[in-house]
């Protein structure tokens, strides 16, 4: 197999060489100034699963006899930005058996995840399969860049608690992928799953629920267990700390003013007192949009100021320049009821609970802003004006996103008719607990997250895209993977590659890529949902759904 032929995401240029190359119990590994932090991790994936020990050569192996070994150094002049990086294996034009040079060490670590796959599937495993294999490499020169600088993943871990273990895992599988952003959703009525210390019950009693929903809401079936979990702030800071090391950014969510029972039936004061009892409220354990609402009082800002100041600290801000306050689907009926909320719309001379949420969105805008980070949330922050400052996930389409960027906002375009990885993989009826559109991998590869009616100004502010990964029926890792994968791996193209036009797209190339990728996705130990349709264990009969027919509507 010509393994540099079956790199996802594509590359921009492969330029092909007759001198192939190969790693052996005598390479070494050589790193230049401003690499150093880079070996553990080649040593701890590629090392890991040859078994070659890769001992420090210094320095940037110029000169010291070994023609076999691996050296990584940095070229800021490379063509392509941060990210940018050129890989070279071809013995004769580099006498080494693998260089790869980065615009940065981001650039630098790209190039290491594309070493890894010209290696073989094997190299995606944790240790050696075969004693004494050989590890051949094609002779190639790779010069390579992305086309978005955001390329995001957002897993849910609110609605179904997902392990410390679990997430660094997906952090590995994000970095292989070449993705760079991890969008960590801690946050929403059925769960907090961030520890603030000097707020104890938001963990107490708001990570736990005292049963789950089984399928979609209409679905008659519970499961009946007790459901919770959270992260100490200790285990924040490793998760940041490993995102870091891959120069992944974590974009943490905190949702307000919606999306927001676990916090009221943690601390009550924080809802609409005067219309619903709050204190009769328990974290939420059925699925959908929420009546229940944040106060729009000064004790609930103050609140919400102290819960972001222990987030910044955990979340320093070179990994994680964008909070996300999520603002999206917040009904507005306890407002409308509420004497508080319409004295509230009164003396600041609002247009209304639109423009009142709007508001809410505004402060904290305001004082994100004054610490050095910049909010972001769903497209529902248009509502009532745009915060001066925000960025905006477009979620509903392209429209919202489209309208922002046009009036000078960032964007990160993530509709979900098009990359909701919670969306049904085939019309069959075996898919498990069918949600939404079909959304095939060959659908996920003609994404295009730049609707071509934006003019190259208004394009400049769509800052990327990202794929999001709603876990209401996804009730463990195994199933977060079988909705994740194997879309998330043509969603790193169209996030990566130059590629044409989505009509234009060679899904059939694509798919024969695939072929090697499935079995990198098996060494890694990923329960992707197979070419076939979904393995027996992975089928989830007589629970209950919620499939749209049709084409999803192009808005």
């Amino acid at each position: 197999m010509d393994t540099d032929s079956h790199l996802i995401p594509a590359p921009r240029t492969t330029h092909q060489a007759d001198a192939p190359n190969r790693l052996t119990p005598a390479t070494t590994l050589h790193t230049a100034p401003g690499t150093e932090p880079l070996a553990a991790l080649l040593r701890g994936t590629i090392g890991a699963a040859t078994g070659l020990a890769l001992p420090e050569g210094g320095g940037d192996g110029e000169g010291d006899g070994n023609t076999d070994r691996i050296v990584l150094r940095l070229d800021p002049d490379l063509p392509g930005g941060p990210e940018a990086y050129r890989l070279s294996t071809d013995r004769t034009l580099q006498n080494v058996a693998a260089l790869i040079e980065g615009a940065t060490p981001a650039g630098v670590f790209r190039g290491m995840q594309t070493l890894r796959q010209l290696l073989g599937p094997e190299a995606f495993r944790r240790a050696p399969v075969a004693a004494g294999r050989h590890w051949t490499l094609p002779g190639v020169t790779i010069e390579d860049s992305p086309r978005f600088g955001w390329r995001g993943l957002m897993l849910d871990v609110a609605r179904h608690f997902m392990p410390k273990d679990g997430v660094l895992r997906y952090l590995d599988l994000i970095a292989a992928h070449k993705l760079n952003v991890f969008h960590f959703h801690l946050t929403d009525d059925q769960g907090w799953r961030i520890e603030i210390k000097r707020y104890p019950r938001l963990t107490e009693v708001g990570a736990w629920r005292s049963r789950t929903k089984w399928g979609h809401r209409a679905s008659p079936l519970w499961d009946e267990k007790p459901h919770g979990g959270y992260y100490t702030q200790d285990d924040i800071r490793e998760i940041v700390a490993y995102a870091a090391e891959r120069h992944i950014r974590v974009v943490p969510e905190i949702d307000l003013p919606g999306h927001s029972q676990a916090a009221i039936a943690a601390y009550p004061e924080l809802g609409n007192t005067d219309v619903i009892d709050t204190a009769s409220l328990s974290v939420w354990d059925t699925w959908g949009v929420n009546p229940n609402v944040l106060a729009p009082t000064d004790n609930t800002l103050r609140f919400y100021e102290g819960v972001l100041e222990e987030v910044l600290d955990l979340f320093p801000e070179d990994v994680s320049p964008f909070i996300h306050i999520g603002g999206d689907e917040c009904p507005k009926e306890q407002w409308q009821k509420s004497d508080v909320a319409q004295d509230r719309i009164r003396e600041l001379g609002l247009g209304g609970e639109n423009e009142l949420q709007s508001w809410i969105i505004r402060h904290f805008d305001t004082w994100l802003s004054a610490r050095g980070r910049r909010l972001i949330g769903w497209d529902e922050i248009l509502e009532g004006g745009l915060a001066p400052g925000a960025a905006v996930s477009s979620w509903r389409g392209y429209g919202a996103g489209i309208a922002a960027a046009e009036a000078g906002h960032d964007v990160v375009m993530c509709p979900e008719q098009y990359v909701y990885l919670d969306h049904r993989q085939a019309p069959g009826a075996d898919e498990p607990v069918p949600i939404g559109f079909v959304r095939t991998l060959e659908d996920v590869y003609r994404f295009e997250p730049v609707p071509p009616q934006l003019g190259p100004e208004a394009a400049a502010h769509v800052l990327g895209t990202q794929a999001n990964a709603w876990t209401e029926v996804m009730e463990n890792q195994s199933r977060v993977d079988y909705q994740v994968f194997p879309r998330l791996a043509a969603f790193a193209e169209v996030a990566w590659s130059a590629l044409p036009a989505p009509a234009e797209r060679d899904f059939a190339d694509f798919e024969r890529r695939m072929a090697a990728h499935y079995r990198r996705l098996d060494a890694l130990g990923v329960d992707y949902r197979p070419p076939a349709g979904p393995l027996p264990w992975q089928q989830r009969p007589g629970v209950v759904g919620r499939p749209i027919e049709g084409a999803p509507p192009n808005r």
